[in-house]
C-alpha cells in the first residue's frame, strides 16, 4: 500500500463530490414519483450473485497544501493614479413631466406633448479622513557576561545613555523643522503647514564643521538625490544589507559546520580552542508607505489661495570612537568602514502630458448635464505617521579561553516598525473649493548611533593563535520618496470664477464657458464637488532611530589552564539603522485654476554628523581594564548572585539572567 500523492488525492476528492452531487440530484428528481414496490419472495432456484471484488491500492493521507511562505522585505513600488470612472444616465420620454438634472441645449418642439426627462444618479461627497498613528519600540539589552574560568570580575563604570541623548539632540539641531505637537483641528493643521514653510524659508545651516549639510530648494524639486548629489539611479538596500530567511538559515546551527574538532592519525580527537564574541549586529527598521488617492478632479477651481509644500529632511549621525588593546595589534583588524546613505526622490506626474489639456475620450461632444454635491465646511485629508525606536545594547564582559569552543552573542537584536496605508475614494470632473487649498507632504528621518567600543587586556594576556576584531562596519540608511500627481496651475478664467460665485450663492448653474471647456469634452454629464470651506491635505511621516551600542570587553587568561593558542573573533559593530518612507499623493487629474495667491515650495536637507567627543575613550584600554578589576573586593566570589546590580536588567531581581532584557 502506498500513499496517494497530492494531485491524485485532489482528483479522488473531486470524483467523490461529483458522484454525491449527481446522486442527490437524482433523488430530488424522482422523489414525488417514487412508489414502494411489493416485496418479492426469494427464489431458492436462482443462483446468488457473487460478491464484487473491491481493492484500495492507495492509502489516503492528510491533506498538505504544500505552501511555504516567508514574509518579503520592504520594497518601493510606484503607484499610478486611477482614472475617473464613467457612468451612463437614462433618457425617458414621459408626457407632462418637467426635465431635471440641469439639462442644456434645445428644448423639445412645441406642441409635441413630450418632454425629455433626464434621470441622473446621485453622487456622494467624500468625507474627511484623518490617520494619527504612533509606533514606539524601546529595547534595553545591556548584557553582562563572564566566561572562561578566569576567576575575575570586571565592573567598569556603566555607559550612561545620557550622552547618547545629548548626541541625538545635537543631531536634531541640524534640522530646519523644530519640535511640533500633533495638530488636531483644521486651524491647527493650517498653522502647522505655514509654520513649517516659514522655518524652511529661514533655515541657515549652522555647524562647527563636524557636520556636512546639503540643501536643495525651489518651487519644485525633481530627481534622485544621494548624499547631496543629483544622480540618475538610486542605490539598492539589497547591495548593502540582507533581509529574510536566507541570512537566518546560513547562520543557523544546522548550517554551521563544526571546524574545531580534528581526528588524529591514531584515532584521538583534538579540540581547537576558540572564542567568538558578537556584541553588535543590531538592526532597527522604520518603514512607512502612504498612498493618498482620496479625491481628485479633472478641473480644480480654488477661489482662495493655493499653498503647496514638499519637504524631506534626512540626518545620519554617528559617534564611533573605539579603543583596542596594544596586546592584540597583531590580530587581523577588519577595515570595514561605516556607511551613510541619505536618498531622496522627488517625482511628479502630469496627467495632461501628451494630451494637449483634453481628455482622451475619443469624442468631441461637450457635456449637457451636471450633478452637484456639496461639502459644508472644510474637507480634511490628514495622515500623521510617527515611528520611533530606541535601543540600548551596552554590553560588558570578561572572557578567557578554556580550551573549548566558546560563542557569546550579546547583540543581534531586531526592531521593526511598519505602516502601509492606501486611501482611495472618489474622482470628480470638477472640484470647486470655496476657500483655500493647503497641500503639504513632509518626511523627516533621523538615525543616531553611539558605538564607542573598548577592548582591553589584563596583565598577562597573550595569544599565539589567530585573532580578528571588527568594531565598525555600521550602516545608516535614510530613503524617502515624494511622488505627486497634479496637472497645470494657472490663473482663474472668468467662467470658472462665475461658477465659484454661483455655487457660493447656492445656485447650481454651470456657465456655458465651463461646459465648452476642452478638458471636459467627451463627458455627457459632469460630476461637480463643491467644498464650501478649505481643502486641507497633510501627509507627514517622521522616523527616528536611536541606538547605543558601546561595548566594554576585557580579555583574560584562564586561571588554571591558560590557552594562548586559542583563536579569537570579536565583533562589536555591524549595526544597521534603516528608515524608509514613501508618500504618493494625488492632487488633481488636470488643470488647476487659482483665484487668489499661489505659493509653492520644495526643500531637501541631507546631513551627516560624525562626532569624536567621548573623552573617556581617550585613555589606555588596558589600564582601564586592570583598574576596573583591581577595584573589586577580594572577598567576592564568582557566584552569579554577585553580579553588580547596575548590570542587572531593570525588571529582574539580583541573581537572575542579565541577558536579553526587554523594556516596553
Amino acid at each position: 500500500m502506498t500513499g496517494m500523492d497530492r494531485i491524485s488525492e485532489e482528483i479522488a476528492h473531486f470524483i467523490g463530490m461529483f458522484n454525491i452531487t449527481v446522486e442527490q440530484a437524482r433523488l430530488r428528481d424522482a422523489y414525488h414519483e417514487f412508489t414502494p414496490l411489493p416485496a418479492v419472495p426469494s427464489n431458492p432456484e436462482l443462483p446468488e450473485a457473487s460478491a464484487s471484488e473491491f481493492a484500495a491500492p492507495h492509502t489516503l493521507l492528510g491533506y498538505d497544501p504544500g505552501v511555504r511562505y516567508s514574509p518579503p522585505g520592504w520594497s518601493l513600488e510606484e503607484v499610478s493614479p486611477w482614472l475617473p470612472l464613467k457612468y451612463k444616465y437614462f433618457k425617458i420620454q414621459a408626457p407632462g413631466q418637467y426635465p431635471f438634472g440641469h439639462p442644456q441645449g434645445p428644448s423639445p418642439e412645441p406642441g409635441s406633448g413630450m418632454n425629455i426627462n433626464i434621470t441622473l444618479p446621485e453622487i456622494d461627497p467624500p468625507g474627511s479622513v484623518a490617520s494619527y498613528i504612533v509606533q514606539n519600540i524601546y529595547l534595553s539589552d545591556n548584557d553582562y557576561f563572564g566566561v572562561g574560568g578566569h576567576g575575575l570580575k570586571f565592573s567598569p563604570q556603566p555607559i550612561d545613555n545620557g550622552e547618547l541623548f545629548e548626541f541625538a539632540l545635537e543631531a536634531l539641531s541640524l534640522s530646519p523643522i523644530g519640535s511640533h505637537e500633533m495638530p488636531g483641528g483644521a486651524e491647527a493643521i493650517k498653522d502647522f503647514i505655514t509654520s513649517v514653510a516659514e522655518e524652511l524659508e529661514n533655515y541657515t545651516p549652522d555647524t562647527d564643521g563636524s557636520a556636512e549639510i546639503h540643501v536643495f530648494s525651489g518651487e519644485t524639486l525633481n530627481g534622485i538625490y544621494v548624499n547631496g548629489k543629483l544622480v540618475t539611479e538610486a542605490p539598492s538596500i539589497d547591495d548593502y544589507h540582507r533581509f529574510g530567511p536566507e541570512e537566518a538559515e546560513e547562520n543557523s546551527p544546522e548550517h554551521t559546520p563544526v571546524k574545531n574538532v580534528k581526528i588524529t592519525y591514531d584515532g584521538h580527537m583534538q579540540i581547537e580552542a576558540s572564542v567568538s564574541i558578537s556584541a553588535g549586529g543590531n538592526t532597527v527598521v522604520n518603514d512607512a508607505v502612504l498612498t493618498n488617492i482620496w479625491t481628485g478632479g479633472t478641473v480644480t477651481v480654488v477661489a482662495g489661495d493655493y499653498f503647496q509644500l514638499d519637504a524631506v529632511i534626512q540626518i545620519n549621525a554617528i559617534c564611533d570612537e573605539d579603543m583596542l588593546s596594544s596586546t592584540i595589534t597583531n590580530w587581523s583588524v577588519d577595515e570595514a568602514t561605516n556607511q551613510f546613505f541619505n536618498i531622496a526622490t522627488f517625482k511628479h506626474t502630469n496627467p495632461l502630458d501628451n494630451n494637449d489639456g483634453a481628455q482622451t475620450s475619443g469624442s468631441a461632444e461637450f457635456p449637457s448635464y451636471w450633478i452637484v454635491t456639496e461639502i459644508t465646511g472644510d474637507l480634511l485629508i490628514v495622515n500623521w505617521l510617527d515611528q520611533y525606536i530606541f535601543q540600548s545594547d551596552n554590553d560588558v564582559g570578561i572572557v578567557s579561553s578554556s580550551g573549548v569552543t566558546t560563542e557569546i552573542i550579546a547583540g543581534d537584536n531586531l526592531a521593526v516598525n511598519t505602516i502601509s496605508i492606501m486611501e482611495l475614494a472618489y474622482a470628480y470632473d470638477i472640484i470647486v473649493i470655496g476657500g483655500s487649498w493647503y497641500d503639504a507632504n513632509i518626511i523627516q528621518q533621523l538615525n543616531v548611533l553611539y558605538d564607542n567600543d573598548l577592548i582591553g587586556a589584563l596583565d598577562g594576556f597573550q595569544t599565539t593563535g589567530e585573532g580578528s576584531v571588527s568594531t565598525s562596519g555600521n550602516l545608516l540608511w535614510n530613503e524617502a520618496l515624494i511622488y505627486s500627481v497634479s496637472g497645470d496651475y494657472g490663473d482663474m478664467p472668468a467662467h470658472y470664477q462665475e461658477l465659484a460665485d454661483n455655487l457660493a450663492a447656492g445656485k447650481e448653474v454651470l456657465p456655458s464657458g465651463v461646459l465648452s471647456d476642452p478638458a471636459l469634452a467627451g463627458n455627457e454629464a459632469l460630476r461637480v464637488l463643491y467644498i464650501e470651506g478649505d481643502l486641507i491635505n497633510l501627509n507627514y511621516i517622521r522616523q527616528s532611530s536611536i541606538v547605543g551600542d558601546s561595548d566594554q570587553i576585557a580579555l583574560a587568561m584562564n586561571e588554571f589552564t591558560p590557552r594562548a593558542d586559542a583563536e579569537w573573533t570579536i565583533t562589536t559593530g555591524g549595526n544597521a539603522l534603516l528608515n524608509h518612507a514613501a508618500i504618493v499623493d494625488l492632487d488633481s487629474l488636470g488643470n488647476i485654476h487659482v483665484g487668489g495667491e499661489q505659493y509653492s515650495q520644495a526643500m531637501l536637507v541631507q546631513a551627516e554628523l560624525i562626532s569624536d567627543k567621548p573623552e573617556f575613550w581617550a585613555q589606555d584600554p588596558d589600564a582601564l581594564v586592570n583598574e576596573a578589576v583591581a577595584f573589586l573586593d577580594d572577598s567576592i566570589d564568582d557566584g552569579p548572585d554577585d553580579t553588580p546590580a547596575y548590570y542587572l536588567p531593570d525588571n529582574e531581581a539580583p541573581g537572575g539572567d542579565g541577558l536579553q532584557a526587554m523594556l516596553g
